[in-house]
């Protein structure tokens, strides 16, 4: 493949490599042509990995053990200056070692893929480097930021409302959580404990994200009261567990408000059911959550959104990361809520140093007061140009392109079914299976084959890493050991990448054997 820098090896000319940082832009007023050639090149290095990344003969990694990267790498910080050439150079190296997670034949994590628009709005943003809390020196992102967000809530099924772009899935989570609490107690914000009158109780499925329980520990309640309520074989919450805990606590004079319900689980993919939680909610009185972090790109589907979505809109909040199935690029992040103006009231502390009420510009225009971090990277702009040049179509057909290869490989997975063991039909893009070499092969399937089965994926894994082909990723859960969870979230996978992926799964791991 011809390289996208049309380049051999991007090198600069000797009169600026040897140059150093105070001979170029801002230093120099003169420089501009010395900074464009230093910036040129670096683009050179960026376009040539992006060449890579899109090469299905290229390795995904370049593996090696955590003491032999050490050595290899020049990784001090000097007393002095380093020369541009080394810069350039130290560019080449860290490309050179980082895994392609942008590779067809990358299906390790829920965030893959690398979309070269949303990847040109990162490059914009790097540029403005500015700061997101008020509208006073980011404008146009401030604006852009409203009305993706809102085009957001939209499409969850909401007329009004409020939203705020996270830094992750987690505190997107933690905003929610805080929401919630300060919408059944507002006094907390300045009372604290005092103003509770008894135990706070939260509830989530057992196979939610760990980030739901870390906002217990975060927010004061004790990892003791976030409640895990069983799921069935799916991974998916039983609802009336649910309202037989709520019920309990209850009794036991504990105070429950807030449920966290899943719509795409981080290991099955799994969807709670969104209705029956609603109705559980509006009964008790609970503050409902709905953790889309991973599922919600389905929002654009037609054809997949219901069932699994269905009641999304009864939720009071919404967690939806687009940089997981929508590929946008890491990180964007957004959580949204039923209820306009929440986050200005949670989460306001009004410091008169920087949201100033007497500004030329509407105040409200301002969003650091809204949230607890106050400095905001900008996350927007390279999810307002991706959504500007797929469209709203775009997004859809690209859902429905993900599921429909994510089925392929289950009918492949079905069709070679002496090598491979679906564990359940999926809901989502994430393949749950075990891989099966010769010596457990025709062995009858039982709690002790899965044992065995559960040691191969380590094995196996390893194996990947060295060869640099592919990448899976595999974990245990409750009901079973170690298994593979296959993700395509990617828009580069075809047909041919899943069929590559099972051949070289068997070619790797044919061999291996386990006590």
């Amino acid at each position: 493949m011809a390289s996208l820098s049309g380049m051999g090896t991007p090198k600069l000319t000797s009169g600026v490599g040897n140059l150093y940082y105070d001979s170029i832009l801002p230093y120099r007023e003169d420089a501009n042509s010395q900074t464009r050639e230093f910036l040129a090149r670096v683009v050179d290095v960026l376009l040539d990995f992006v060449q890579q990344v899109n090469d299905r003969n290229e390795k995904i990694v370049e593996f090696k053990m955590p003491e032999e990267m050490q050595k290899m790498l020049d990784l001090q910080l000097p007393e002095n200056p380093l020369p541009l050439k080394q810069l350039l150079e130290d560019c080449k190296i860290t490309l050179r070692h980082q895994v392609k997670t942008g590779h067809p034949h990358f299906f390790n994590q829920l965030s893959c893929g690398l979309d070269i628009i949303s990847l040109a709005g990162e490059w914009l943003t790097a540029a403005a480097n500015t700061n997101m809390f008020t509208y006073e020196i980011a404008p146009v992102f401030i604006l852009m930021e409203n009305v993706v967000l809102e085009k957001m809530r939209s499409m969850i099924g909401w007329k009004s409302g409020d939203s705020i772009l996270a830094p992750g899935g987690s505190v997107s989570n933690l905003y929610a959580f805080l929401a919630a609490r300060h919408h059944k107690f507002p006094q907390y914000k300045e009372k604290g404990l005092s103003s509770i009158p008894g135990q706070l109780v939260m509830f989530t499925s057992d196979q939610c994200h760990y980030s739901v329980k870390s906002c217990a520990s975060v927010g004061g309640l004790g990892t003791d009261y976030c409640v895990c309520v069983p799921s069935d074989e799916r991974g998916r919450m039983i609802a009336s567990e649910l309202e037989r805990l709520v019920r309990y606590h209850r009794d036991q004079g504990h105070v429950p408000f807030f449920v966290n319900a899943t719509s795409g689980t981080t290991v099955l993919g799994a969807f709670d059911p969104l209705t029956d939680i609603a109705d559980i909610c509006q009964k008790y009185d609970m503050w409902m959550h709905v953790d889309a972090a991973w599922g919600g790109g389905l929002l654009f589907s037609k054809k997949y959104r219901h069932p699994r979505l269905t009641g999304i809109e009864r939720a009071d909040s919404v967690t939806w990361n687009p940089h997981k199935l929508m590929g946008t690029l890491l990180q964007c992040s957004t959580v949204h809520f039923k209820y306009e103006g929440i986050l200005l009231s949670c989460n306001a502390m009004s410091a008169e140093y920087l949201f100033m009420t007497d500004k030329i510009y509407d105040p409200r225009y301002d969003t650091g007061d809204k949230v607890i971090q106050c400095g905001r990277h900008n996350d927007i702009f390279k999810l307002w140009l991706q959504w500007r040049g797929k469209g709203t179509s775009g997004f859809e057909r690209l859902m429905d392109r993900l599921m429909e290869l994510s089925e392929y490989m289950v009918r492949r997975i079905r069709e070679q079914s002496d090598k491979f063991h679906l564990i359940l039909e999926p809901e989502m893009v994430n393949v749950s299976f075990w891989y099966l070499p010769k010596q457990l092969r025709g062995v009858p399937h039982d709690a002790n084959k899965e044992i065995k089965l559960g040691k191969v994926c380590a094995k196996l894994k390893g194996r990947m890493m060295q060869a640099g082909t592919i990448m899976v990723g595999y974990q245990p859960d409750d009901r079973r050991p170690n298994f593979f969870r296959n993700i395509i979230s990617s828009a580069a996978v075809t047909e041919k990448d899943v069929d590559f992926l099972l051949a070289e799964m068997d070619r790797l791991g044919h061999d291996i054997v386990v006590d």
